[in-house]
């Protein structure tokens, strides 16, 4: 293999995995249905799961598990909450939202 120059982006082929480390398992495709708990075993035994399919298996929070609402409020009534919200250290945003939260409980609640 050629050494390697500052400024170089040419990949160089490396072996699939090292002499002595197991396979990697790339895809969750590639991991066989199992009949018993022994063949499980015996697979992982013989096998280890790839960083990177690991890394992409760990739960990320999606950033879309939140949706942006418009509100029309009168501007009283928003001061009213905002001085509230301020009584409590609280984002008055997030004091809505646990008000909601907490009238929608207590109406499924009641049913």
């Amino acid at each position: 293999m050629e050494p390697r120059r500052k400024g170089d982006t040419t990949l160089t082929s490396r072996p699939t995995f090292l002499e002595g480390d197991l396979p990697p398992v790339r895809t969750w495709k590639d991991v066989p249905a199992f009949e018993s708990e022994e063949d499980e075993i015996r697979f992982w035994a013989e096998h280890q799961v790839d960083a990177r399919l690991m890394q992409m298996s760990i739960h990320k929070n999606d950033v879309r598990e939140s949706t942006t609402i418009t509100l029309r409020f009168d501007p009283r009534m928003l001061s009213r909450i905002k001085r509230i919200a301020r009584r409590r250290y609280l984002n008055y945003q997030s004091m809505i939202k646990q008000w909601l939260s907490e009238r929608m409980e207590q109406e499924m609640k009641e049913g």
